[in-house]
């Protein structure tokens, strides 16, 4: 196959990953933010203890990370049927990517939440911050560099199993080179096909890394060295007072 002829198959199948990975990372990160972060919450000695809540999420959560991408997408197809009307194309496949999305990204965000100072979730509680003030203006923000790393982790992820989804008629890069580059025996195709990938995930990871670099870097001079500096000034004073 000429290049001539592959340029056109190439645009159409990274239309459509772009359209898989956009839609069900936008949906894997819109519901799996408030997963991870309920799942901190709930957690023994977190803000709203409820280890029930806790055990029954994290179990979900388990569930859903441990199961295979192909097997999850067999065990939907149901369901995917109901949402989109078909089990094939790039649309029906967004269902199943979002899905197995959604408890990947909610066990990074839960990671990237617990990683936050817990002196500063303090020093808001004394100042009579609620908890929907601390995970606003605290848990998040002191979170975003960890959690655009991890969102650029989803991605990438999502890129694979949408790869796998092309093996069962959810087109895209993986259908192509499954169809064109495996079933007709054009190599040539299959090595490009798979060269662009390698050049898209190092392209998104570089991105990701360049973001939550910055991000990392602006926040050292942001809201929370002035709550750690409070902190620290609290034990001062109270030492002041005790020798008065």
């Amino acid at each position: 196959m000429t290049w001539s002829e592959m340029q056109p198959l190439l645009e159409q199948a990274s239309w459509e990953t772009l359209i898989m990975v956009g839609w069900s990372t936008l949906i894997a990160v819109v519901a799996g933010l408030p997963l991870g972060v309920l799942l901190v919450l709930s957690d023994r000695g977190g803000l709203l203890q409820n280890v029930v809540v806790n055990k029954v999420v994290g179990q979900v959560v388990n569930v859903g990370r441990s199961m295979p991408f192909i097997i999850l997408m067999v065990a939907l197809m149901s369901f995917t049927r109901w949402v989109t009307g078909t089990t094939i194309g790039s649309e029906a496949a967004i269902v199943p990517l979002a899905i197995g999305g959604i408890p990947f990204f909610a066990r990074l965000v839960e990671t990237a939440v617990r990683e936050v100072d817990g002196g500063l979730v303090e020093a808001v509680q004394s100042m009579g911050g609620s908890t929907w003030t601390i995970v606003r203006k605290v848990l998040v923000p002191e979170a975003l560099p960890s959690l655009i790393a991890s969102t650029t982790t989803t991605v990438i992820a999502l890129i694979g199993y949408s790869a796998m989804a092309g093996t069962v008629g959810g087109g895209g890069l993986g259908d192509l080179a499954v169809r064109y580059g495996y079933q007709r025996f054009d190599t040539g195709l299959m090595w490009i096909t798979v060269a662009f990938l390698a050049v898209v995930i190092s392209l998104i990871q570089f991105a990701g890394d360049l973001a939550a670099r910055t991000l990392h870097q602006r926040g050292r001079g942001g809201a929370a060295p002035a709550l750690r500096l409070l902190k620290a000034k609290e034990p001062a004073a109270a030492d002041i007072g005790k020798v008065a």
